[in-house]
């Protein structure tokens, strides 16, 4: 039962996560342009958001390009340029450390910000909020992962997630079996990332995607002020 839940959720879950993103994306960007964007609630409390939107969106650049270059780029490569897994481990750690700790900060004033006062709360949606918890309890299960990887400098642990993730670009069946007998911290953190992916289409997240280049050339709405005099009431 464990192996087909764990083929289940590491094996079959990556290309339904992955399908809905590609696919949602594209239909969101096509059939509703105008609602691809962040929103904004800058008039309310604007130094909060500031300072906490500085702190969040750098500490994330680094933790999703770390991620994304250290578990797609291949092994080989690494072995190539003479980088040891026990060194690349270490910078992880470093790094994702440092920059997961700024982001968490960055997220907890957002958070604050969006349910501590009444009119930025009740401007938000649901789906505004639900992203940006589940982004905080991300970020809480990628630092939990540090102690654990610590017990394991080798980097044996983070060969695995490598080949995991590559193997499910390359389309290899048995990509699930690598994280198998992996830490259940490591599970959630992987389980969760991969839900993220799958609603991201239906958030404001989906502004990650794209610089506002395409604002140049869309065409927009124009309100214009009528200088009719109004109707006379009826009688």
């Amino acid at each position: 039962m464990a192996d087909y839940l764990n083929t289940a959720i590491f094996g079959i879950y990556p290309y339904i996560a992955l399908a809905v993103l590609a696919v949602g994306s594209v239909i969101r960007y096509d059939r509703e342009p105008y609602t691809w964007r962040s929103g904004s609630s800058q008039l309310l409390r604007r130094r909060q958001l500031v300072v906490g939107s500085v702190l969040f969106h750098v500490g994330i650049l680094i933790v999703f390009f770390g991620h994304l270059v250290g578990l797609l780029t291949p092994i080989a490569v690494f072995d190539w340029m003479g980088i040891g897994h026990g060194f690349k481990q270490g910078l992880a750690i470093a790094v994702g450390g440092v920059a997961g700790i700024v982001c968490l900060v960055g997220a907890t004033m957002l958070l604050h910000r969006r349910l501590s006062d009444p009119r930025i709360r009740s401007t938000s949606s649901f789906s505004d909020i639900a992203i940006l918890v589940l982004l905080y309890v991300q970020l809480l299960l990628g630092l939990a992962t540090i102690p654990i990887s610590l017990g394991h400098m080798d980097g044996h642990e983070m060969v695995k997630f490598m080949s995991w993730a590559q193997g499910i670009f390359t389309l290899d069946l048995q990509a699930s079996s690598f994280v198998r007998d992996t830490h259940p911290i490591f599970k959630a953190h992987l389980f969760l990332g991969l839900t993220i992916l799958l609603v991201f289409p239906f958030t404001r997240l989906v502004h990650m995607l794209s610089a506002p280049v395409r604002y140049l050339w869309r065409p927009g709405y124009q309100v214009v002020r009528s200088r009719r005099a109004p109707l006379a009431p009826a009688k």
